[in-house]
């Protein structure tokens, strides 16, 4: 494996968005190729066995069209659905963003309550509340699923007065529960960030599973010997998607606040049936 290759992201659409942000902040030398399935977005209602074909498409176009050399699965759906599957699977490293995620929440939690807020998928699949659990089992988990935030965030309202009046409102039962620490199980929530922090109150604790996972890709880049020796500034990081490129566009260089033109492409979805794959 060469030590120099990309490292591959994917999510169902631009929520991971904010995993690539802070990935490249804290990996100044890496190069990063990203996909964002927009065309079959959510996931979060979709059967598990649709959630593993379509990460296993993206992962498959970045291994053998890219020969990237490490994966991130940017979504948490996927990472509850997927992981497992994709670990087996493939010959590199593969990360998720649950387990950072719940780490970070049971050492940030004083009251041992944590509320979760993920897609109906990831709620439905209790990885959070399993994880938690296992670092310690007196901890109560307070979960909802909020597939409208996933749909305010891909519709690029999330700095709207709509978006607040929603967030306002649906999070006032997680308020009224008292927990101290809310994960943002669902890597679309963080650019709803402000208008969480207004909605739950400034003494809860936000965890960004997303962002935790860094650490974790640090980790394994070392472990591996798999750190670049080149450099990169993240011009020459590629992002595509299986939806509207011109949306995608929209959306990325606002949260990237990247100065250069951002290298979005879009992925064809060709269906063959059981072949079913991604083509450039």
């Amino acid at each position: 494996m060469n030590k120099n290759n990309p490292i591959g992201m994917v999510d169902s659409g631009v929520g991971g968005l904010t995993v690539i942000k802070a990935a490249q902040k804290q990996l100044p030398n890496e190069q990063f190729i990203f996909i964002g399935d927009t065309a079959r977005m959510p996931y979060g209602p979709r059967t598990t066995d649709e959630v593993i074909a379509y990460t296993l498409q993206m992962a498959n176009f970045l291994v053998n069209e890219k020969h990237i050399k490490l994966l991130v699965i940017a979504c948490n759906t996927a990472t509850a659905r997927a992981l497992s599957v994709l670990q087996d699977q493939l010959s590199i490293p593969v990360i998720g963003v649950i387990q950072p995620g719940a780490k970070a929440a049971q050492l940030a939690t004083k009251n041992k309550k944590i509320g979760v807020i993920a897609t109906q998928g990831t709620v439905t699949s209790e990885a959070y509340d399993v994880q938690l659990h296992h670092y310690n089992s007196q901890i109560t988990v307070v979960s909802q699923a909020e597939p409208e935030f996933v749909q305010t965030v891909e519709l690029n309202k999330y700095h709207s007065d709509e978006a607040r009046k929603l967030v306002n409102s649906h999070l006032a039962t997680l308020k009224a529960a008292k927990i101290d620490t809310l994960i943002l199980g669902c890597t679309h929530f963080p650019l709803l960030t402000p208008f969480i922090k207004s909605a739950i109150g400034e003494n809860v604790t936000l965890i960004d599973s997303g962002q935790e996972t860094v650490q974790v890709i640090q980790d394994c880049l070392a472990q591996s010997h798999l750190s670049t020796v080149s450099k990169h500034d993240h011009n020459d990081d590629v992002y595509y998607t299986t939806g509207d490129p011109v949306l995608f566009k929209a959306i990325a260089t606002d949260w990237l606040e990247r100065e250069k033109t951002l290298d979005v492409r879009q992925l064809k979805i060709v269906d063959a049936g059981t072949q079913q794959h991604l083509e450039e």
